[in-house]
């Protein structure tokens, strides 16, 4: 009966964790079935839909290290229910905007905060709360698998409530999902206390920060002016490389800095940081593009064209519930090796399709053997990275995980959205495709350097 009792407590503490990383993953990809409603509505354009949510993608990736530093200095669950308000201010304001740069303040800006707020203290409290590796693996793949659901079915979601409501009716019910979350978060205990003295590295968030946009904001630049795109990835780099003087530095001198250069020290974490952050590339990378070309080229709805990602969000939904039983039988390495290879398959047979069959049901093969791959290896990726440090060390190692997949979902938008919206054609949709797969074969790369297991360790989850 205590089992009975403590497994009931905790799912109840993990239902908002998980659904909170649902809608935080529904708000990066569930715009993209409503770019033609929103430049039609707003007077705006395509590019300017792809500048909203990118920068809503990099801001989490730029606020989520100093996010999770917050959480040490004014306590866990605090700062999730902060993020959760912001975020809820955030979606509201969307829901009313009058312009653009309303949409961009309410969806990138304070949504884009909220969620660099709410959710480090997502994976740090699913690591206190639940103890045993049993436990947290089988919670961390429940919070992979509703990020991934999240991500995948925000198309589909979208473009029914867009279909039959309006845009600005999807921005309403995730000011819903996210009250519901707060009122779920009552039974959240924090097991740690706030220490209101621990030092916070502001000239440290303030560089990573900057280094970050102004590196994404470059890439977006391309298709305008080359030599601002310079200008900016130039600045961009000259400011990271001060931020990680300036980290070296506090900690030459025995203070705490923003991120601690020892995180990058384990090769095997390393391996692990760059399949997350290829994955989440892949994963929006190509829904935007693939969104994108349906609506604007072939003139499809919001509703047609959610529906026909439903085959990425079966393909994902499958491999995540199977997440825990493929890890007692293969090792995460090869579940993350496999993974690349059937997302980059899936590209391939998106481009490959896209000239031979008129219908839009020619995406669907290829969406589901991406949605199949992505979810393959979402949880594996995180667990490599996560089990790789001490438990002391997890509520740093979370801020940096999550913040370099959210720069991923923000390098994909940005990468592949940027050659598309350039030509808006068949061959600027192969050309970004192409690109995915590029960069997909980057994340196979280090999922196949990542050490093999040893023998007593090749099935343990």
């Amino acid at each position: 009966m205590a089992d009975h009792g403590r497994s009931a407590a905790q799912r109840r503490v993990l239902a908002p964790l998980a659904l909170a990383q649902f809608i935080c993953s529904f708000a990066g990809s569930n715009m993209n079935v409503m770019i033609n409603d929103i430049s039609e509505d707003l007077d705006t354009t395509v590019q300017g839909v792809q500048v909203a949510i990118t920068i809503f993608l990099l801001v989490m990736a730029a606020l989520m290290i100093p996010g999770g530093k917050l959480t040490d200095r004014y306590g866990r669950k605090r700062c999730f229910l902060a993020g959760l308000a912001v975020y809820g201010i955030g979606a509201l304001l969307s829901a009313a905007a009058p312009g653009l740069g309303v949409l961009i303040l309410g969806n990138s800006i304070l949504e884009g905060v909220g969620t660099a707020l709410l959710i480090p203290p997502v994976y740090i409290l699913t690591t206190l709360l639940f103890t045993d590796m049993a436990s947290r693996a089988r919670a961390f793949g429940a919070i992979m698998a509703l990020g991934g659901i999240g991500a995948a079915a925000g198309p589909l979601i979208g473009g029914l409530i867009t279909s039959w409501l309006s845009w600005r009716a999807a921005f309403v019910f995730q000011a819903l999902v996210i009250a519901l979350i707060i009122v779920l978060s009552r039974h959240i205990e924090d097991p740690l206390p706030p220490d209101p003295t621990r030092p916070f590295d502001t000239v440290g968030a303030v560089l990573s920060a900057a280094g970050l946009v102004l590196v994404v904001m470059g890439i977006l630049a391309a298709d305008n002016n080359v030599w601002l795109m310079i200008g900016l990835l130039v600045l961009g780099a000259l400011t990271l490389l001060w931020f990680f003087r300036h980290v070296r530095a506090r900690e030459a001198a025995g203070e705490e800095p923003l991120l601690s250069t020892s995180l990058f020290r384990d090769r095997t974490s390393n391996l692990g940081l760059v399949t997350q952050n290829v994955q989440w590339l892949l994963l929006m990378g190509s829904s935007f593009t693939v969104a994108a070309y349906l609506q604007v080229v072939r003139g499809y709805d919001a509703v047609e064209t959610g529906v026909i990602f439903t085959a990425a969000t079966l393909g994902l939904l499958a491999t995540s519930l199977a997440a825990e039983r493929l890890a007692n039988r293969w090792p995460q390495r090869t579940l993350i090796t496999a993974g690349f290879v059937i997302a980059v398959a899936g590209i391939v047979v998106l481009i490959a399709l896209v000239n031979s069959f008129p219908s839009a049901w020619a995406f669907a093969p290829g969406l589901l053997l991406l949605g199949l791959g992505l979810g393959l290896m979402l949880t594996p990726s995180v667990n490599v990275v996560q089990s790789s440090f001490p438990e002391e060390r997890q509520g740093e190692i979370s801020g940096l995980s999550r913040s370099v997949s959210n720069l991923g979902s923000s390098l994909g938008t940005a990468v592949a959205g940027t050659i598309l919206v350039a030509g808006l054609t068949t061959s600027a949709y192969a050309a970004a495709m192409i690109t995915l797969a590029a960069l997909g074969l980057v994340g196979l790369a280090a999922a196949l350097l990542l050490p093999k297991p040893r023998p007593r360790e090749s099935t343990r989850a």
